[in-house]
């Protein structure tokens, strides 16, 4: 009877045991569902959501629920998004200066040309000497903004691709020495000698686009004279360098220029000296069509200065066969 007894009751353990073994294991089999849909369909959303922002930012694979790779994910989208918006902000503020550039630019010869033109019809007009004498400043504040309006158009076109280059085969020491022939009386007016620092005796032929190379020449150089010293001098080098390149060096004993600016120098509309520079005239895009012509011709351009010494811009060039 005792042992009958002993058996049923160790029966019904096992059934109890057997039953709760069961219930545990479906609970488990139906949380562990619920819990991997319920976090499936949160992590859909997330990655529904995101690929409404930018659906290449992330991998094109199936979706999964596991969290790491789901981190790493998140992770790296967030940090895309934050160079995008560190990005935007510089591009931005950039957009704000050059606007602000762009309006004092031409509101300073505007200005200049209202001003003679409502004195000569305030009565100026009926004196012959003012007459003349207004017409001729104003006619130059006209040049200077159609001088701005051609670099600002010819900066745009360097800069989206619309500016083809004639590349064609030619002497780029004859090119310089006809360069120095344009600009020797303006070098002239400040005693400023052009040369060379040697005496080039055969041609130094190169391939590029001969009158973009010439405005890259002439824009250096009118700097030279621009900043330089009286008596000074202005001196042009050239010289060979490998895989078939030329470098050429445009060197003044100037004011030079401060090490602080030398890194905004390309930057259109930036002037180190902005009374000085503004006496002197142009439109403040010379550096930076330079730049951008040379960058068209896939080459490189370099700067060094030394305030108090001078500076030196220098480019490459291919060198012709």
């Amino acid at each position: 009877m005792s042992v009958f007894l002993y058996t049923t009751k160790s029966f019904d353990w096992l059934l109890i045991l057997s039953f709760a073994l069961i219930c545990y294991g479906f609970c488990f089999i139906v949380i562990q569902y619920r819990v991997e849909r319920f976090i499936y369909r949160r992590v859909k959303k997330i990655y529904d959501d995101l690929t409404l922002l930018e659906s290449t930012s992330l991998r094109k694979q199936p979706i999964t629920t596991d969290m790491a790779t789901l981190t790493k994910e998140i992770d790296k989208y967030a940090k895309d998004k934050k160079l995008e918006i560190e990005t935007l902000k510089v591009r931005e503020e950039y957009r704000k200066e050059f606007l602000g550039n762009v309006s004092h630019e031409l509101k300073t010869p505007l200005f200049t040309v209202q001003g003679y033109l409502l004195t000569l019809i305030d009565g100026a007009q009926n004196d012959p000497k003012i007459r003349e004498k207004y017409l001729n400043r104003a006619n130059k504040g006209v040049e200077r903004l159609i001088y701005i309006v051609k670099d600002l158009d010819m900066i745009t076109k360097l800069e989206v691709g619309d500016l083809s280059l004639n590349v064609e085969r030619f002497d780029i020491v004859e090119l310089v020495e006809s360069v120095f022939d344009l600009l020797e009386m303006k070098a002239a007016k400040k005693k400023i000698t052009l040369t060379f620092d040697m005496d080039y005796k055969e041609p130094v032929f190169v391939n590029a686009d001969k009158e973009r190379i010439q405005q890259v020449l002439t824009n250096l150089i009118v700097n030279s004279i621009k900043y330089g010293r009286e008596k000074g001098t202005t001196e042009v080098s050239i010289e060979n360098l490998i895989k078939n390149k030329v470098i050429v060096r445009v060197t003044d004993n100037g004011e030079g220029i401060a090490k602080p600016n030398v890194p905004r120098l390309f930057e259109r509309f930036f002037r180190v000296d902005k009374s000085g520079s503004r006496k002197e005239g142009g439109s403040g895009l010379g550096l930076s069509i330079v730049k951008h012509i040379i960058e068209a011709h896939d080459e490189k351009i370099y700067v060094e200065s030394e305030f108090g010494v001078g500076s030196e811009f220098s480019f490459t060039l291919e060198k012709a066969e």
